[in-house]
This record gives structure tokens, C-alpha cells and sequence, in this order.
């Protein structure tokens, strides 16, 4: 893969991220299984990935099952938590609402790591939380966009500290290895709240589920972890930036969920927010590494 194919690749996956709000609308079952099914066929796909590629595996010690265990559950609710907010608030403000989670890691990492927060992550947050008032009608919590909002909040919450979890492994799981052991946990940890439904289930949503799994899952991260050996990170942060645009823009196109001049400012405010701090981040790299060998 060059660097012209690792890009396309990162587009095509940024992509069917920003569909994840968009088949999670089409379908018509309940949220638990969505995720459900969403992480079941994740599986199967991660697991024909890993097989086709030649993935190594690493063997697992007791302590990397825990987290791997937790970041499961985290995942699971991630995802429960997005997909009502997509119920509730429409795809626009649950990719919106989502969207904040570099601004709970900014938080999260000063609480738990004890590592003060820079001028520039403190802007993010600030930039973010303006974005979020912007994107929200009105705060009557009785409306359905202030609750998908909260859920959507809830959803950004809970990935921080997935992310999180995966940081304090230090990288040591391969990234495919540990997403398909999360998706493992969270379609065991949905099977008994969605096993009675199932049957029930009409075959398109099926249909809209396993697209949901495969491609804005299983191909997805894979096209994301194969372009970053040829991608900078930072490059590849700037580009998965665009998700929340593809997103609306889409539901805008489906669902005729057209967005307000004041939305289209949030949004564009996060969305600035995050490629922002992921320069600014990227070029405080080199200086921290050259300070290091001085």
C-alpha cells in the first residue's frame, strides 16, 4: 500500500464511520440488537482480516483479559448509548454529541494520568463545549434533541474511556487482536438482553446490521490500522475528523434531517476543535523527542 492507496483507504473508512448513525436509523430494532448483531458480525470479519493478513497473536495474560473485559463493556455501552441517541435526537446530533470525546480524554487524562492540560487542549474543550450549546436547539429536557444530545454525550463519555483503557495497555495487543476480543465481549454481554428478540428480527434490519458490522466495524478499523503503516497518525486524525460530515451529510441526503444554519456553526466548531488539537498535538511530538535526547 503507498501513501496515494493508505489515504483513499482512510476516506473509505472515515466514511463508513460516519454511516455507523446512518444504518443504525434504517434499522428498526431496538438498540441492544443493533449492537448485538453489530458486534457479531465485527467478529467475522475482524477474524477473516487477521486471517488474510497474516495477523500475529499475542498471547494473553490474566491482566490483558481484564481490560480487554472492560474495554468490552465500555464498547458495548458506547455503542447502546449512540444508537439511542440516534433514535432520539436524529444522526446529526448524535454524530455531533459524539464528537466531543476528544474533549472528555483532554479531561480524563488530567484526572487519571495527573498530566496537566495544555493551553491548546484546554481551547479544544472550550471550542467543543461552544460547538455543543450551538448544535442544541434548545435545553428543555422533555425535547428529543436535548436528550439525544445527553445520550450522545454519554456515548463520547464512554469511548473516552475506552480509549483510555486501550492507552493504559501501553499498545501491547495488537490493535486488530484487541478490537476483535472487545467486539467478542460486547455480542456476549447483549446476547441475553437481545437472544428473545432475535427471532423477531425483520431481514432487512438484518440486512442494515450486518453492513453496520462488516463494513462500518470489521473493514473500517482494518482499512484504519492497515493505512497507519504508511499514514502519520496525525494525518490519519485530521482525515476520521470528516466522520461527523459524512454523517450528516448523508442523513441529510436519506433522511431529509436538514441541518440549521446554527448546527452547521457547532459542528464546524468541533470539528475545527479536533483537527486543531490533533496538530498541535503532532507537532509537539518531535519537540518532546528532541528535548528528550538533549
Amino acid at each position: 500500500m503507498n501513501h496515494r492507496t493508505a489515504l483513499g483507504a482512510l476516506h473509505i473508512g472515515a466514511l463508513f464511520f460516519g454511516l455507523t448513525g446512518v444504518f443504525g436509523k434504517l434499522a428498526s430494532a431496538a438498540p441492544s440488537i443493533i449492537v448485538f448483531g453489530r458486534a457479531a458480525f465485527a467478529v467475522l470479519a475482524l477474524g477473516l482480516f487477521a486471517r488474510l493478513a497474516g495477523s500475529a497473536w499475542r498471547p494473553l495474560q490474566a491482566q490483558d483479559w481484564r481490560r480487554l473485559a472492560l474495554g468490552g463493556v465500555l464498547l458495548a455501552g458506547h455503542w447502546v448509548s449512540f444508537f439511542i441517541a440516534v433514535k432520539v435526537g436524529g444522526v446529526a446530533i448524535a454524530t455531533l454529541g459524539f464528537a466531543s470525546f476528544p474533549a472528555f480524554t483532554v479531561i480524563l487524562e488530567g484526572l487519571l494520568f495527573r498530566e496537566r492540560i495544555r493551553s491548546n487542549e484546554l481551547l479544544l474543550v472550550v471550542l467543543v463545549s461552544i460547538g455543543l450549546v450551538l448544535v442544541t436547539p434548545d435545553f428543555d429536557l422533555a425535547s428529543e434533541a436535548t436528550a439525544g444530545l445527553l445520550w450522545a454525550l454519554l456515548s463520547g463519555l464512554l469511548f473516552s474511556l475506552l480509549s483510555l483503557t486501550n492507552r493504559a495497555g501501553g499498545g501491547r495487543i495488537p490493535a486488530v487482536q484487541a478490537a476483535l476480543c472487545q467486539n467478542l465481549v460486547v455480542a456476549l454481554c447483549l446476547l441475553p438482553v437481545a437472544a428473545p428478540s432475535l427471532a423477531e428480527v425483520p431481514a432487512i434490519d438484518w440486512l442494515w446490521i450486518g453492513l453496520l458490522g462488516v463494513f462500518c466495524t470489521g473493514v473500517a478499523h482494518s482499512l484504519f490500522v492497515a493505512s497507519l503503516a504508511v499514514i502519520k497518525a496525525r494525518t490519519a486524525a485530521v482525515v476520521f475528523a470528516l466522520e461527523p460530515v459524512y454523517g450528516i451529510t448523508m442523513a441529510w441526503l436519506l433522511f431529509a434531517e436538514t441541518p440549521t444554519p446554527r448546527m452547521l456553526l457547532g459542528g464546524a466548531l468541533i470539528i475545527l476543535a479536533i483537527v486543531a488539537s490533533s496538530r498541535l498535538a503532532a507537532s509537539a511530538e518531535p519537540r518532546k523527542a528532541a528535548a528528550g535526547q538533549s
